[in-house]
């Protein structure tokens, strides 16, 4: 059939397609979350130290650093229906590796190998999602996805409740199981190839049917480019390093720190393993609040900023917010509520503010390499952190018999908190003066007038 004459796939196949791309990203967030509620599990039955366990995302952060210069080169010689496939083989690949015998150096590796599959998977859904929505609809499918792919952060994190017995499968009073939350990684990892495949099929049938789109540009890194960005790009940049580098490796470390904080007003080490597994499982829930907020806040964020401008104060409100929650939660005995809620409302602001106002600030010629060189940054901040606060919960003997161990790494996160408040000031002083590009004055009626 000619293709001029081809029509759109229909909206049920292309939501059916966006569902099934979707899961395959959402498999690749759970394997990486997987490991979150396993640290004193690794530690007390694998001799693992808490920078060992640091490495395990470390050492994706490696690997996703190399996926920056590589991937979108790969996606673009083979085309989005092989490369999420590809990819998807490669994380679960990365969650078997992990699983397969319980030493660093074996587990390590896995992640590594995760890392290469993972974000560069992201990156082919994203590119993917340009053939089949247009306008308007694609950013509510990019919303869509994204909250596919964060409910399997929330499962994750929340595994020791709705998978307890594979946790625990002698019961609360027997040992915990380190395989067999890993097993079900492998699951996750299984599922988003089965749909990566699935999707293939979707796009091979279309494409002898209907009128696909053309896929989305893949973010490049140009390094020659690098040393042209202005100053309000940079201040962009150091705050997402601030906010992310104090927010995803904080996740890595949460469970078992918030697990030991609640058992150690119930009893500390004379606590009963009943008690030990419910603390567990409260801990698992309160990280999960921070996706699920980021899921309901972001877009809610996005249409407030849209409306009144002020990008760079709301991130001055958001440091505010995350400077003090990491010694609130280290210090004080109020709950655990308080300081996760100010840490998901801050978490919700960097997609919501800081990463739509780079394409008022940089040329669109260029914003590939501006987004590539971002989360380049980010990566080598979740490097440096997961590996400084391992080292430092080793260094004070974090764990239940010295909670307070655990202060050196919350004063850490939080020095991050006054890094991002001394950009977002400055930010602020360049947009509000003559070289600034609007990020505080476009709202969308400013844009349709």
């Amino acid at each position: 059939m000619p293709e001029s004459v081809r029509p759109r796939p229909s909206v049920l196949y292309r939501w059916t397609v966006l569902i099934f791309i979707s899961v395959a990203m959402g498999g690749d967030y759970y394997i990486y979350d997987s490991i979150n509620p396993l640290e004193r599990i690794f530690i007390d039955q694998l001799g693992f130290s808490a920078t060992q366990f640091g490495w395990l995302n470390a050492s994706y952060s490696v690997a996703a650093v190399l996926t920056l210069l590589i991937g979108g080169i790969v996606i673009d010689r083979i085309g989005t229906k092989k490369a999420i496939t590809f990819f998807a083989l490669l994380c679960l690949a990365g969650a078997v590796l992990t699983a397969v015998k319980g030493q660093p150096v074996t587990m390590i590796a896995g992640r590594t190998v995760l890392g290469l599959g993972a974000e560069s998977l992201i990156v082919a859904v994203s590119t993917a999602l340009a053939k089949w929505f247009k306008g308007k609809e694609l950013s509510f499918a990019f919303g869509i996805n994204l909250t596919i792919a964060r409910l399997a952060s929330v499962a994750a994190d929340n595994s020791p409740t709705w998978a307890n017995s594979v946790f625990y499968p002698q019961g609360p009073a027997g040992p915990p199981s380190w395989r067999g939350p890993l097993l079900l990684a492998i699951g996750a990892g299984g599922l988003s190839v089965v749909t990566a495949l699935i999707y293939w099929s979707l796009e091979t049938r279309a494409e002898n049917r209907y009128e696909l789109g053309k896929a989305g540009a893949v973010d490049r890194l140009d390094f020659r480019q690098m040393f042209r960005f202005n100053a309000s790009y940079w201040y962009v940049v150091v705050l997402c390093f601030a906010f992310y580098s104090a927010i995803f490796p904080f996740r890595t470390f949460a469970i078992d720190f918030f697990t030991n904080k609640i058992l150690g007003g119930q009893g500390g080490i004379a606590a009963s393993e009943a008690v030990r597994v419910l603390a567990h499982e409260r801990a698992g829930f309160f990280n999960s609040l921070l996706p699920l907020s980021a899921m309901v806040a972001t877009p809610l964020f996005g249409l407030l900023v849209d409306r009144v401008g002020k990008r760079a104060l709301f991130m001055m409100f958001g440091s505010i917010l995350l400077m003090p929650v990491y010694l609130m939660m280290a210090y004080s005995d109020v709950s655990l509520w308080l300081p996760v809620s100010m840490m998901g409302i801050a978490f919700s602001l960097i997609p919501a503010v800081m990463w739509p106002s780079v394409a008022y600030i940089v040329d669109q010629s260029r914003l590939g390499t501006a987004y590539a060189l971002m989360t380049l940054i980010q990566q080598i901040g979740f490097f440096i952190m997961n590996l400084l606060i391992g080292n430092a919960n080793d260094y004070s003997r974090a764990g239940l018999q010295h909670v307070g161990g655990y202060a050196l790494g919350m004063w850490i996160f939080s020095v991050l908190g006054f890094v991002g408040l001394a950009f977002a000031i400055l930010l602020r002083i360049r947009e509000t003066g003559p070289h600034g590009h609007g990020l505080e004055t476009i709202t969308t009626a400013s844009a349709s007038a």
